[in-house]
């Protein structure tokens, strides 16, 4: 995920809400997986002083609230688990051996609190905690039982359930479904006033850390970090 593909991101959402012709939303990845996650080679470039997380998160947003039913369909070796979680409903296949995971606490950065706070209202504290602090990937059956994805099917089945599933949602009212997304989203809007000015500053302090610099370069150059705590 970098700046590019964001923009392109917002602006394709953007369009699609102004189009009648449009029931439902399928977000697909292009190559190996689903998303690789953050391009840490452009946060390496602005020595994490820039802040492209807020961007993912103002995105994501955005894409939690188009009018649409939206349609995460995961696939890949390494996917990052962020990208789908504003989606309505996932899909996933099970046969990645490394799966999905959010490897944060591994290349020193926080999780931004938005992204945070909806995974803990997706699969619950507990399992937040484990995911984020182990930073190890669970693979698609695991991420099904704790409830982060809706389906599971093989690689070779996965486009088919994504139409099929995509035409089930498709096939009814348009104003219900609008209705019922927006009512959705209606209940679980309390987030939004939560104040977290303070987890703003742990985060921003974490990802300009020397650690933090460390943690990119060393996942770059495929090693294990030397993290002092600094």
């Amino acid at each position: 995920m970098n700046t590019p593909l964001l923009q392109a991101l917002r602006a394709t959402f953007d369009d699609l809400d102004g189009r009648r012709d449009v029931r439902v939303v399928v977000i697909k990845g292009a190559g190996p997986a689903f998303c690789a996650g953050m391009d840490l080679k452009e946060m390496q470039q602005r020595h994490g002083q820039a802040d492209p997380e807020g961007n993912v998160v103002e995105v994501l947003q955005r894409v939690e609230r188009s009018k649409h039913p939206t349609i995460a369909a995961l696939h890949g070796m390494r996917s990052r688990a962020a990208a789908s979680w504003r989606c309505t409903v996932t899909c996933a296949w099970p046969r990645s051996p490394r799966g999905s995971a959010m490897p944060l606490a591994r290349i020193g950065l926080v999780i931004p609190f938005p992204l945070g706070q909806k995974l803990v209202e997706i699969i619950g504290p507990a399992h937040t905690r484990h995911l984020l602090f182990t930073g190890q990937p669970i693979d698609a059956r695991r991420a099904y039982e704790i409830g982060m994805v809706h389906q599971v099917v093989s690689a070779d089945e996965l486009s088919t359930a994504v139409q099929a599933l995509a035409r089930r949602i498709a096939d009814n009212a348009p104003l219900s479904l609008a209705g019922i997304k927006a009512s959705i989203l209606r209940a679980t809007s309390a987030r939004e006033q939560i104040v977290h000015h303070d987890l703003d500053a742990a985060a921003t302090k974490a990802r300009t850390s020397a650690d933090a610099q460390e943690g990119r370069r060393a996942m770059l150059e495929k090693r294990k970090p030397a993290f002092r705590g600094e």
